[in-house]
């Protein structure tokens, strides 16, 4: 008869496989998940820690905060306020070498503000933005480079899918996790903003300077970024001043832009039920890897192959530094294959337990992860927000595409290397809500 060690094994070899073969993810967990586990203790005891798992997550309070984040990002594209905002953007900046590009950057990590979301992020502000780009003549290599990559601003800028998922998965405080992304995502934008400006100054043909506006047209588009800072305010205010739970502040922030909506008369029958419909699709997506994720954990738990791991690395007594440079690693060739979800999912079983062993911070790790699986977003060969941006900018090939994102992936491994040097970039302002 074969040890429950040897099962568990098995059982990660059939769930790469199916993988593999292309079986979505949450899927391909539950699959071995329940099948594995009932191997190993029986089919009652497994069918009622299915029943247990998906009632469990189907009624918790926490998961209540996905739905309504992703709503607010559904409204406030379908409603056209992110438009709003990268006009305000385009009047004060367009003027700059690579005008255009910068307020590509700073508007998709606006829009992060409200839509948590980097899919989401890239296909609007790309539908936006890149025509705009286009008509002044920009480099289409620049021009897709920096709006692939400025989406990933959508998981790391809160509130963000990605924090929220990995709080619930690790039970890590989603409101820390929400403010853990503050700096690190100001960060970002200034290192992308930098490596647009100095890509111009060099060749200045690759972003040509964008009309001129009048100062009176410049203050009336302040306006239009008004929505997104009240709403982020509304947010991250009620997070960091202790007021709200995550859930709560969800809706508040969803209710926040159905107000706004309505007051700026751009709330139609048709824009709320398109909102609602990508709403459902996204948080049924996420809801089937959070089930997945927990049986397939249970199944490991019950094999004992994570207190076997555990053991491995803790006898191999590696050093921080050197687990995390594992971490990368791991995280850039899963990135060729998994989605965010997916990463955060297959990996957290197995990584988590030894980070804790190891005492690295639940928080800075949930922004560790969400950057790395930010650098997954736009690495070949599957790139998720270039295949996005393909499909929004016919006209360039995934090539040249991938060939503009590289300067931007060279800054996020910039930002990884001050994460590590200084990890207060992302524990200082939780620290301050304690």
């Amino acid at each position: 008869m074969m040890s429950s060690t040897l099962i568990g094994l098995l059982g990660i070899a059939a769930m790469i496989g199916l993988l593999v073969l292309g079986v979505p993810i949450a899927f391909a967990m539950a699959v071995v998940g329940i099948i594995g586990t009932a191997v190993v203790v029986g089919i009652p005891q497994t069918l009622s820690q299915v029943t247990l798992v998906t009632w469990d997550k189907g009624t918790d309070f926490v998961i209540v905060c996905i739905p309504l984040f992703i709503f607010m990002g559904q409204l406030t594209a379908t409603t056209g306020i992110a438009g709003d905002l990268y006009t305000f953007l385009q009047r004060w900046l367009g003027r700059l070498r690579g005008g255009l590009g910068i307020a590509s950057v700073f508007a998709c990590g606006g829009f992060g503000a409200v839509t948590g979301s980097s899919v989401a992020c890239v296909a609007t502000m790309g539908t936006i933005v890149y025509p705009e780009m286009k008509k002044y003549g920009y480099d289409p290599k620049l021009a897709t480079g920096v709006l692939s990559s400025s989406g990933t601003l959508g998981i790391l800028i809160p509130p963000s899918l990605a924090f929220a998922f990995y709080g619930t998965l690790t039970d890590t405080s989603i409101a820390a996790l929400f403010v853990a992304g503050i700096l690190p995502g100001l960060i970002t934008m200034l290192i992308f903003a930098s490596i647009v400006w100095i890509q111009c100054i060099v060749n200045p043909a690759l972003g040509p300077r964008g009309p001129a506006f009048s100062w009176a047209e410049k203050m009336s588009s302040l306006k239009g970024v008004l929505p997104i800072a009240i709403i982020f305010a509304l947010v991250i205010g009620t997070l960091y001043g202790g007021i709200c739970t995550p859930t709560e502040a969800s809706a508040i922030g969803a209710t926040g832009v159905v107000l706004v909506s309505l007051m700026m008369r751009r709330l139609t029958w048709q824009n709320l039920r398109k909102a609602l419909w990508e709403t459902g699709l996204v948080s049924a997506f996420i809801f089937a890897i959070v089930v997945g994720g927990y049986l397939i954990s249970r199944f490991l738990a019950v094999t004992q192959i994570t207190d076997l791991l555990v053991a491995f690395v803790t006898d191999l007594n590696p050093s921080r530094l050197g687990f995390i440079l594992f971490m990368i690693g791991l995280y850039l060739v899963l990135g060729c294959i998994l989605d965010v979800f997916g990463m955060t999912i297959l990996t957290l079983p197995f990584i988590f337990p030894i980070t804790t062993a190891l005492q690295i911070d639940p928080v800075w790790l949930g922004v560790f992860i969400v950057i790395m699986t930010e650098v997954a977003l736009i690495t070949p060969p599957v790139g998720v927000n270039v295949f996005v941006m393909r499909g929004i900018a016919r006209d360039v090939s995934m090539g040249d595409i991938f060939k503009g994102v590289m300067p931007f992936l060279l800054g996020e491994f910039v930002l990884i290397g001050l994460l590590i040097a200084f990890p207060g970039i992302a524990t200082w302002l939780p620290q301050l809500m304690k």
